[in-house]
């Protein structure tokens, strides 16, 4: 009985650590779904601002392709949250919702411009959001989700490169 017990106990000391580290990970998990829940709302509110007020016809065009391509990424991960428990924001957040503020208040050119570079910003850190938890993600949905979404912010990532150099 007794090697018994001080067996059972390294067993569930060895089981509460795995546990432990789960929990963290899924901690991980939770915090790529806010991050890509904010900043993908955040896409679609300032794509459609930029389809009314850019004056750039390019601006236009990958203003509309943002609102296509984000919609899509924002309703399949609000489905993979439901799934998961997970409550995703529904508008954007901190750093997401200033930057979109800022936007509104530009107008002509300087919109344009305003557009275009945090365009090129958001997407060189959305891609880096997206390639961490492709690579490290624990949760298999979210980690799917992030593997199929990633080429297209990769996409997204070159298009905003390119406006920033006819700039």
């Amino acid at each position: 009985m007794r090697k018994v017990l001080p067996a059972c106990f390294a067993a569930g000391s060895i089981g509460l650590s795995v546990l432990s580290a789960s929990a963290a990970l899924s901690s991980a998990d939770s915090e790529f779904a806010m991050k890509a829940a904010s900043g993908g709302i955040a896409e679609v509110q300032v794509a459609q601002l930029a389809e009314q007020r850019a004056t750039s016809p390019q601006i236009k065009q990958f203003a509309q392709r943002m609102t296509t391509d984000h919609t899509a990424a924002n309703t399949e991960l609000q489905q993979i949250a439901k799934q998961a428990n997970i409550n995703l924001p529904t508008r954007p957040e901190g750093k997401d919702a200033a930057e979109e503020q800022k936007l509104r208040e530009q107008n002509g050119a300087a919109f344009d411009q305003a557009y275009a570079q945090g365009q090129l910003q958001d997407h060189r850190e959305t891609v880096e959001l997206f390639q961490e938890e492709a690579s490290s993600g624990q949760d298999p949905a979210l980690k799917a989700f992030a593997q199929k979404t990633l080429p297209i912010l990769q996409q997204h990532l070159q298009m905003a490169e390119a406006l920033n150099t006819k700039r």
